[in-house]
């Protein structure tokens, strides 16, 4: 009589750190996102351009918030300066996919290098200091900002809080 196994694969995740260290991976970091972004637009069907890869590249390029001014100025460091509406409307795309987010008190976009649901609300903590930007879990802010916003009848269009600060890397350097 032959015995049978059942064997369980489980896949652990990680939880990311809210800030990477100065001295991270990065193109690991660039390299699994633009992973995931590919992997995404292929289940939805949809298509990462040239022009989408390279400005969710750009904003990869650095955590912190650029401009859509700033993105074109670092996209035609080699070569041709796409037009703004270029990128504006590639902004729009990635934003629609959860693959880039806005920063409204900045005027300005970060790729979501997180891994949330699209709608799930964010709590964006940004360095006063360095610029940096990190996404921090938000579930037990979301459940008592939701219970609020049911209660008054209110039905949220954009669940982001942004909240400024000194990053833990900073103040390490402030006071050394």
């Amino acid at each position: 009589m032959f015995a049978s196994r059942v064997i369980r694969t489980y896949v652990v995740r990680m939880p990311q750190p809210v800030f990477h260290a100065p001295d991270h991976d990065h193109e690991r970091c660039t390299a699994d996102a633009l992973a995931h972004a590919e992997a995404l637009c292929a289940q939805r069907s949809q298509r990462l351009t040239p022009i989408r890869r390279q400005v969710l590249e750009v904003l990869l390029g650095s955590h912190k918030p650029l401009g859509a001014y700033e993105i074109m100025d670092r996209a035609a460091a080699d070569g041709t300066r796409p037009a703004p509406i270029t990128i504006y409307r590639a902004l729009d795309f990635l934003r629609d996919n959860g693959l880039v987010h806005r920063i409204e008190s900045r005027n300005a976009f970060v790729a979501c290098v997180s891994r949330h649901e699209h709608g799930e609300m964010i709590v964006f903590l940004i360095c006063e200091h360095c610029g940096a930007v990190g996404e921090a879990p938000s579930a037990a802010v979301a459940d008592q900002l939701k219970s609020a916003a049911r209660a008054a009848g209110f039905a949220p269009k954009a669940p982001v809080i942004e909240i400024s600060g000194v990053c833990a890397h900073c103040q390490k350097h402030e006071h050394a």
